[in-house]
């Protein structure tokens, strides 16, 4: 075996060492853990935002990695409801506004909690 081959040899055998210590070592999630993670339930953040908005067309937008906007009508005396689809994209999450019926959002809503506001 000549020096070139030896030393390619010992490369890869630390490499597989190496690969075989890394696996060697990751910490192992509880079999209650693994179970639920194979549920893939996803747990959303499960809040709501309440404004009062004076009649007409108003944008509501929501900013993530895109930004997703949407045009509503708001009529006196009558709720709107937008309800957020957010998605892992590809460095952080996109987000998806849609306007839904007032069953939808009210039953939405009645599942959430209500988030404080900056505006």
């Amino acid at each position: 075996m000549n020096a070139l081959t030896r030393r390619f040899t010992a490369a890869v055998l630390v490499a597989l060492l190496a690969l075989a210590a890394g696996c060697a070592t990751v910490q192992m999630a509880s079999p209650e853990d693994d179970a639920r993670g194979k549920t893939f339930a996803v747990r959303a953040a499960q809040t709501y935002f309440l404004f009062e908005v004076d009649p007409g067309t108003h944008e509501v937008a929501s900013h993530a990695e895109d930004a997703s906007t949407l045009k509503v009508t708001a009529e006196a005396g009558k709720s709107v409801y937008v309800w957020q689809e957010v998605k892992m994209g590809f460095w952080m999450a996109h987000s998806l506004l849609q306007q839904v019926d007032e069953e939808t959002g009210r039953k939405g809503v009645a599942e959430c909690a209500r988030a404080k506001s900056n505006f």
